[in-house]
């Protein structure tokens, strides 16, 4: 119990600092402060060599503890916070970290424990972006293999209206699936088009694009968006490009140069006429246009739909995890605490692989989204302090 803790300090103390007096009977003292004289000298030796700090129990426990419970990071943290009333969470956690190195919580989750004691205030850490820093590695085998997406840059038909081209293309074959001009570059403009596009053509293996909205969200949990978060639901693996570089997706930058020059060159009297003239584009791009890559064939002479048909995957996760669903403001609760993963991905479910101590890794599927610390509930906590 604490209270046994600071006694035992008490007579430490007491007991060295009248060893360290001149002429001090250390047998005496032994007897007196009911001590074995091994451990007199021992505590003797300790202030000598380190002063108050050398008269703390050292830890008995190995360098590495592979089996460290959150029972145990809880009992200490309360330990240390008795020895150290007017502490707050920051200092704690660096004395955890000296005695348990890589397993102890961080700050953020000490300081949630001690807030259940009302001692500390809790803060929030802004989340960082992200973003890919290596160029990506895709290799397409076969038709539906790969599906590289992307927005053309926009231009205006001769009444002014403004075309936004989202084009799809099948890596494999360089048949282009989709040129698809959309009011406006939206998360659900983007999605009806896709789900065309699923129903004709089957779902892909994998969908290469950049980091733009409505594909990626930087600021999200692993980057998904609602867009990319449905894709990976229907079993789609997504690779990204990395940041302003747009020679990650450089097969689908030429198309686009094609496209360009076939098409903006010469814009439509009106938005309906140019999509028109998109769709003959596509046609003849696909049907009639032969390609060197393809030795003199057509992407039409290629490209074979895929037999997989769009169905949201069952949840993949082993039966030992949590599954938590998120809210619609974007948060799971773990022992009865809001953690916020993302809003883009409200309404479905995750799966919490437990790490060691209060450490959790979420999955989306088979995307591996953040890693959360959640403390222990009240009642766990409470049963350890009692």
């Amino acid at each position: 119990m604490p209270w046994k803790e600071h006694a035992v300090m008490s007579s430490k103390i007491r007991f060295v600092e009248e060893a360290a007096q001149a002429g001090a009977n250390v047998s005496a003292l032994c007897r007196k402060y009911e001590i074995s004289r091994q451990t007199g000298h021992k505590w003797i030796k300790r202030f000598k060599a380190h002063g108050y700090e050398g008269l703390d129990e050292q830890s008995r426990r190995p360098d590495s503890s592979p089996l460290i419970t959150a029972e145990d990071l809880i009992a200490a943290l309360l330990v240390e916070k008795a020895k150290h009333p007017r502490w707050g969470a920051r200092k704690l956690q660096l004395l955890l970290m000296r005695r348990f190195g890589e397993h102890a919580p961080k700050e953020r989750t000490v300081a949630r424990i001690l807030k259940r004691f009302d001692l500390v205030r809790r803060r929030r850490k802004r989340r960082g972006l992200s973003v890919v820093e290596r160029a990506p590695h895709v290799v397409a085998a076969a038709p539906n293999d790969v599906w590289t997406i992307d927005f053309k840059g926009w231009w205006r038909t001769a009444d002014g209206a403004r075309c936004n081209p989202l084009t799809v293309r099948d890596a494999f074959s360089r048949y282009v699936l989709a040129v698809e001009l959309l009011p406006r570059c939206g998360v659900d403009e983007v999605r009806e088009v896709m789900v065309r596009l699923f129903r004709r053509c089957g779902v892909p293996k994998t969908i290469q694009c950049d980091n733009g909205p409505p594909f990626i969200s930087v600021q999200a949990a692993a980057g998904l968006s609602k867009l990319s978060a449905w894709w990976v639901s229907l079993g789609i693996q997504i690779v990204r490009s990395r940041l302003a570089s747009p020679q990650d997706n450089g097969a689908h930058e030429r198309m686009h140069v094609d496209l360009a020059g076939d098409l903006q060159a010469i814009p439509a009297a009106t938005r309906p006429l140019q999509q028109r003239a998109c769709s003959r584009w596509r046609q003849e791009f696909n049907h009639v246009r032969p390609h060197d890559a393809l030795k003199g064939k057509t992407p039409a002479d290629v490209y074979r739909a895929s037999p997989t048909r769009p169905r949201v995957l069952a949840l993949p996760y082993p039966p030992n995890w949590k599954i938590l669903r998120i809210m619609t403001n974007g948060s799971i609760r773990i022992n009865g605490e809001a953690r916020f993963i993302s809003t883009a991905l409200s309404g479905y479910y995750v799966g919490l692989e437990s790490l060691q101590g209060f450490r959790y890794r979420v999955w989306l599927y088979a995307v591996e989204l953040c890693e959360v610390e959640s403390a222990p509930s009240v009642r766990t906590i409470s049963r350890l302090a009692s």
